[in-house]
C-alpha cells in the first residue's frame, strides 16, 4: 500500500465525503479526517484557512495523499496516489 500520510477534509452530510471515505476504508487505507462542518468557532476557521491553501474553492471532500491533493470523489486518481 502507500507509505505517504493521507489527510481527508470532509463535511458530515456530504454523500461524496462518504464515498471516499467508504473506498479508502474499503481498500484498508489509514487515513485522518475532519468534518469540518462538526468544528466550531477558531477551530474551524483555521482549518478552513488550511484547505483553502490546498484548493482555494474549499470545497469537498479535499483529498491529500503524500504532496498530492485530490479534489472530490476520483477513485482512479486517488487509486494512482496511493499506488493500488
Amino acid at each position: 500500500m502507500t507509505d505517504k500520510p493521507v489527510k481527508l477534509y470532509t463535511l458530515s452530510t456530504c454523500s461524496h465525503c462518504k464515498s471516499t471515505k467508504k473506498f479508502l476504508n474499503e481498500c484498508t487505507i489509514q487515513y485522518d479526517f475532519v468534518d469540518v462542518d462538526l468544528l466550531e468557532g477558531d477551530e474551524r476557521k483555521a482549518i478552513i484557512e488550511d484547505i483553502k491553501k490546498l484548493n482555494p474553492r474549499c470545497s469537498f471532500p479535499t483529498l491529500i495523499i503524500g504532496d498530492e491533493v485530490i479534489v472530490g470523489f476520483k477513485e482512479k486518481k486517488i487509486k494512482e496516489a496511493l499506488g493500488l
